[in-house]
């Protein structure tokens, strides 16, 4: 539970960096900071008991908290799309989660298959043209079940182990695109924009992403183990 509570210090940091263009180091930070913060809120949507962070970003309010709230409604739209495929993450990838090293493993595993598609004609763009808001929702939906999974089964603890390899996944594979869309606040644009068109751009991106993590899971469970 203490693996959620982050001090008062710590929150101030992370939301002042929105008033600047973020370095790596910040970007990776509030990744991980959103996805305490999305693991939590699907922890009390299931009924499991757990302490509220002291600081919980979507009701903190700034720029990281309506973040926040943006990327957890979109995981809400996301799961709706395909409600079976956002729940019990850990029997689908038939993995056991008493293992630190088998969760993060198969996170990672996974994360890199969701984001692996659209590579450009020399694969020089590869890691800017496979990148959508509508995958990244999706990487957030799968450590939001998968953590729910660690804490039914009595392993709260991966919880830490699932935002840290949040982290290092974006650290490696999310921090250039990030920085050129201007970082996390990007992601409200999917939501404050009137455009009937746009709001079918990321229906369509998140049914895509559905796929691409159906994709991933069928991978891994191939993959020599």
């Amino acid at each position: 539970m203490e693996m959620l509570r982050r001090s008062s210090v710590f929150a101030a940091e992370v939301m002042e960096v929105f008033d600047r263009s973020p370095t790596d180091k910040e970007l990776v930070s509030q990744a991980k900071a959103l996805c305490r913060d999305y693991i939590h809120s699907r922890l009390n949507r299931t009924g499991i008991g757990w302490s509220k962070p002291e600081h919980q970003l979507s009701a903190s309010g700034g720029m990281l908290g309506e973040v926040s709230s943006v990327l957890m409604w979109l995981g809400d739209e996301l799961e709706y799309l395909r409600p079976n495929i956002y729940r019990n993450v850990a029997r689908q990838l038939n993995i056991t989660v008493a293992s630190e090293s088998v969760v993060s493993d198969a996170f990672l595993a996974v994360a890199a298959e969701i984001f692996s598609t659209g590579r450009s004609i020399k694969g020089l763009l590869r890691e800017y043209v496979s990148i959508t808001w509508g995958k990244v929702v999706s990487l957030y939906a799968v450590a939001g079940a998968l953590a729910v999974d660690c804490v039914r089964h009595g392993h709260p603890a991966m919880v830490h182990t699932i935002v840290d390899c949040m982290g290092e996944f974006v650290r490696k594979s999310l921090v250039s695109w990030l920085k050129r869309r201007g970082g996390w606040a990007d992601i409200t644009k999917c939501v404050v924009n009137t455009d009937p068109s746009f709001r079918s751009h990321w229906l369509m991106s998140a049914a895509c992403a559905c796929g691409h993590y159906l994709k991933a899971m069928v991978f891994y469970l191939l993959r020599d183990k």
